[in-house]
């Protein structure tokens, strides 16, 4: 009996295979039937894939093969992409802000190298995903609904909290807000990468996942 190998990463919103596609397998799966155990022993040679089916319907079965070309055919993004790098551009843009109070507030040198770190990172990606809504014709702001409950943001009252501190308490503050604030981005980006379509959008993902895995790290040293 062939292997079964579930791979969750490939994506529900692939293109599905051609119907012409679909028959071609058919036939060659009658034929099978005729061809003896060779074919059968073909068949049984490499594993399976299981690909999630749509909403409301069923997995579908190919092999290995055929679903990773069917992952390159068509990245086109779909509305989680687009979701995400509207709201990661919010979410990076309050990162920015909390970054820049730290000037004149920060006491500890390694904290302060490091809002340094995150500013510099985060700077730049805003404007890559701002440059990817452009290239795919979507504005920046949308209709606002998907912005609702971003994950690690802080609170007015928090950031109110930021600006009022200095010296060791401004650095537990942050320390405490902006480990949340990371952790929010990784759930973002980890949705993203089981919910998006395009690759573009998956490999930003994986870049704040490593970047922002790192600095809490970083960060829960000097709690």
């Amino acid at each position: 009996m062939p292997q079964e190998v579930v791979v969750p990463f490939l994506r529900a919103y692939r293109a599905p295979l051609a119907a012409a596609s679909l028959a071609a397998l058919a036939v060659l799966g009658l034929g099978g039937c005729d061809s003896g155990s060779d074919a059968k022993s073909a068949a049984a040679t490499g594993p399976s894939v299981l690909v999630p089916g749509k909403p409301g319907e069923a997995n579908r079965t190919m092999s290995a093969e055929d679903a990773a070309q069917q992952r390159t055919e068509d990245d086109s993004p779909n509305s989680a992409d687009i979701a995400y790098a509207r709201m990661m551009i919010e979410h990076h843009a309050q990162a920015l802000e909390m970054t820049g109070l730290a000037p004149g507030r920060v006491e500890s040198s390694k904290l302060e190298k490091l809002t340094e770190r995150i500013a510099a990172a985060q700077g730049p990606e805003i404007e890559s995903m701002r440059a990817w809504l452009t290239e795919h014709g979507e504005d920046e702001k949308g209709d606002g609904h998907e912005h609702a409950s971003m994950p690690g943001m802080a609170t007015e009252a928090q950031l109110k909290k930021l600006r009022a501190a200095k010296g060791k308490a401004f650095d537990e503050l942050f320390l405490t807000l902006m480990i949340t604030h990371h952790e929010g981005a990784i759930t973002m980006a980890t949705d993203v990468k089981a919910q998006g379509n395009n690759i573009r959008i998956e490999e930003m993902a994986d870049e704040v996942v490593a970047q922002q895995t790192s600095e809490i790290t970083r960060m829960r040293d000097m709690q």
